[in-house]
């Protein structure tokens, strides 16, 4: 039995009123703030995004399948999207990140293309395979930059017979350029570019704490405000994280965290996305904190786990080398490991902070 005492005879009136005004501004593509006011401004975050773990022994199956199914050439990249469980059909794992495994099987090349998107690229199995990037070739070994607009084409010169796939973690600001409308790409007219450059020439002269002495950041296409060195090796970044392990302080939250830069600049290596190695101590109990950046996480060794809560749902999920985890906008996450790790990530973080809208809690 209803129990709804009846509406007064006045509100009925109003009711029906309002309704009426709606429907004729809807007629002029109109609509009342008043009725979604606290939906665009809540007084907190409100992501639809979830936080998801996806793991590799479960992933790599499904890899290796793709590369028996369609060559590299005739998808142009084969990559299996990471899709967030609140975005799916998107293409995203946030709303403004998009992150894919992508794999290269010996004997194969991605052809050069370019496009408006900034990209990275982190290997999590495998070798031998190369990323040409402006006339310049690297061994895809770690963390690699390809800058917005600038030519690349990946290959493996492995032997069909005996050589093993190599796969990557892709990292794109497309959701992000897509809510801009500012997405732009072209095909390169040949299957490779031409290599002008000898290799590691990008390292040598931007990688050394020095910059040619008339370097401009500001007039250095084809760069932009993207990071001049496209390859940064995993092995110095390693020795600094365990230097600093074991003579400096630990951070609480973080443990030992340190940010990738544009030499040039001191800022992120791409205008709309930092990148991020972590090393948690064995041992570690992380306390929780949460940021407006939401952040994808590739595991590079070692194990542990992530507690993510929002409200009165948690997740906890172990992770173990090459799985990959995403923690969304405003989720409070705690890490913790104990036998120790190291964890690569990316976030939109530059773009909260050049807006003046990033925001941190760091929680007892």
């Amino acid at each position: 039995m209803d129990m709804t005492p009846p509406a007064a005879p006045g509100q009925t009136a109003t009711a029906a009123a309002r309704q009426a005004f709606y429907q004729a501004i809807a007629a002029h593509s109109m609509t009342p703030l008043w009725e979604v006011l606290h939906a665009l401004v809540p007084p907190s975050p409100a992501t639809p995004c979830q936080p998801a773990l996806w793991k590799y022994a479960d992933v790599h199956p499904y890899l290796m399948q793709s590369g028996q199914l369609i060559t590299a050439e005739e998808a142009v990249r084969r990559v299996l999207i990471l899709e967030n469980p609140g975005l799916r059909g998107q293409s995203c794992i946030t709303q403004s990140l998009y992150a894919g495994l992508q794999v290269i099987m010996p004997g194969e090349v991605a052809p050069s293309h370019r496009h408006t998107q900034s990209a990275l690229r982190f290997v999590v199995e495998g070798h031998g395979a190369f990323t040409a990037v402006d006339g310049e070739r690297t061994q895809m070994q770690d963390f690699i930059i390809t800058p917005s607009w600038t030519w690349h084409d990946h290959g493996h010169l492995g032997d069909v017979q005996s050589d093993a796939p190599v796969v990557w973690l892709d990292g794109l600001d497309i959701p992000m350029l897509r809510f801009f409308d500012a997405g732009f790409a072209e095909n390169g007219s040949a299957k490779q570019q031409a290599v002008t450059k000898a290799q590691g020439i990008s390292g040598h002269r931007y990688g050394a704490n020095m910059l040619p002495v008339r370097f401009d950041a500001r007039h250095s296409a084809p760069f932009g405000q993207t990071s001049p060195i496209f390859s940064y090796p995993y092995e110095r970044t390693r020795e600094a994280l365990h230097q600093l392990e074991a003579h400096a302080d630990i951070d609480a939250w973080d443990g030992v965290k340190m940010r990738y830069v544009n030499p040039a600049t001191g800022g992120p290596p791409m205008p709309t996305m930092a990148t991020f190695m972590q090393r948690l101590p064995a041992g570690f109990e992380g306390k929780p904190c949460r940021q407006t950046d939401g952040a994808v996480f590739s595991v590079v060794e070692g194990s542990g786990t992530v507690e993510i809560a929002r409200g009165e749902q948690t997740w906890t999920f172990a992770f173990g080398p090459r799985d990959h985890f995403v923690i969304p906008s405003w989720h409070t996450a705690r890490l913790r490991s104990a036998q120790g790790c190291v964890l690569f990530s990316f976030s939109d973080r530059p773009v909260h902070q050049a807006l003046g809208i990033h925001r941190e809690e760091r929680l007892p």
